[in-house]
């Protein structure tokens, strides 16, 4: 009887075990060996291969990369799940918020990769990521509405230090030109108007500074307003003698502008902060920024994933302890540091472990939102896997790769496993 039961459990047992040896320990094996042989697979190359992930400048950074991977996605990760599992737990929208936190593990990598490359995007028109931060720089920093404006034919300014500046002093009563060109009549301020000359004044030097442009050939007269011509308001006006500024001003709506007696003799400056081009925002996946930015859509994807498992180690802690140490005195960041977090403790451990050993084989997102000019900068150990075995046709490189990240999951994975073993004798 005994042995028939074997039997029917074997039985049930072999499809599983065919599909583990077939899809799990046949690739490894194959792997392994493969690691030993060069190129072509005829050759032993002995450690040559493993010497080559030491060596290979594409793998070091990939390496790199994966160290920093593994330090800080699967803390943020969990640190955002902690939080969130604590902070909702006594709010009547919690289930609605961890539903809608949770939610992005339901978008397959593929998908959220493609998010990404758009919120991400260079441009603010089309990238979130650069609209709100284009959007918070520009209320603190306004950007100007002329970057490309210029001097004109016959224009009596010339280029200082990223302004224009005119050639000769100017004097009280005699009013001042200042021609520009070179903004398209769409990119006008919106408060433009019609460019008026200037009156003299005896006491002060009054000018105008407008777009000295007028559609059609032969059209309007040059380095005068013409009546569909607009001024350019907002204009910074400074009156520079012996390299010091000794009065200033802005332009009106209609170009015009006035500067006191102090400004006679000296010349006229349109400063560099006239012409600053507008503020674009982060090369979000630039060599710079784009692992953090990759490591920011991941923390997006699975801080919902830790935030519920805690949640669920969190329903389990004895309410008891908790109001306990709330009767002895202690405030709630005390008891959220000293009795919930110690608590919690195993959830938290097998978290971090469980992410840790995602991040180390991450590949899907590194692969679609970072461009090609930074794919480079953005490599992971998985990634230069592919590239390698697919891109580069060195199998016996990529094979090495692959037992190394075998190597590197195995401590982590046994380190999950003797805890889980752990909770369970307890």
């Amino acid at each position: 009887m005994t042995g028939t039961r074997r039997t029917v459990a074997a039985l049930f047992l072999l499809p599983a075990l065919v599909l583990l040896g077939a899809l799990v320990v046949y690739p490894i094996g194959y792997s392994v060996v493969r690691s030993f042989y060069d190129q072509s697979g005829d050759g032993f190359a002995g450690f040559d291969n493993y010497r080559a992930l030491f060596t290979d400048d594409g793998i070091r950074t990939a390496l790199k990369n994966n160290i920093i991977w593994v330090v800080f996605a699967p803390t943020v990760a969990t640190a955002l799940g902690l939080i969130f599992a604590v902070l909702t737990e006594r709010v009547r929208w919690g289930t609605a918020f961890k539903l809608v936190v949770f939610m992005p593990m339901a978008i397959s990598m593929l998908a959220a990769g493609i998010i990404f490359r758009l919120v991400y995007d260079q441009d603010p028109d089309k990238g979130v990521a650069n609209a709100v931060w284009v959007g918070v720089h520009d209320t603190f920093a306004q950007s100007s509405a002329f970057p490309k404006a210029h001097p004109g034919r016959e224009s009596p300014l010339t280029a200082d230090k990223g302004g224009f500046v005119t050639e000769e002093p100017v004097r009280l009563g005699q009013p001042v030109a200042l021609p520009l060109v070179g903004v398209a009549p769409d990119q006008m301020p919106d408060g433009a108007a019609r460019a008026v000359a200037a009156k003299p004044d005896p006491g002060k030097v009054t000018g105008t500074t407008w777009q000295d442009f007028t559609r059609g050939e032969g059209v309007g007269t040059l380095g005068a307003p013409d009546p569909s011509e607009l001024g350019y308001p907002g204009m910074r006006i400074e009156a520079v003698k012996d390299g010091k500024v000794v009065a200033s001003t802005t332009a009106a709506d209609d170009g015009t502008f006035a500067l006191p007696a102090a400004a006679d003799g000296a010349l006229l400056r349109l400063p560099a902060d006239n012409f600053k081009e507008p503020y674009n925002g982060l090369d979000w996946l630039g060599p710079s920024l784009v692992t953090p930015a990759i490591i920011g859509s991941y923390i997006w994807m699975w801080a919902g994933f830790a935030m519920v498992l805690i949640a669920a180690g969190l329903a389990g802690v004895p309410r008891e302890l908790l109001e306990a140490a709330r009767v002895d005195g202690a405030n709630e960041w005390q008891v959220f540091r000293r009795v919930t977090v110690p608590l919690l403790a195993p959830v938290l451990a097998v978290v971090t472990v469980t992410l840790m050993i995602n991040v180390l084989k991450i590949f899907d997102l590194v692969f679609i939102i970072a461009p090609g000019s930074s794919q480079d900068d953005a490599n992971v150990l998985a990634l230069e896997l592919y590239r390698k075995g697919f891109s580069e046709d060195q199998p016996g490189v990529a094979s090495a790769i692959a037992v190394f990240l075998l190597l590197l999951v195995i401590p982590v994975m046994w380190f999950n496993i003797r805890r889980l073993r752990r909770e369970v004798r307890r």
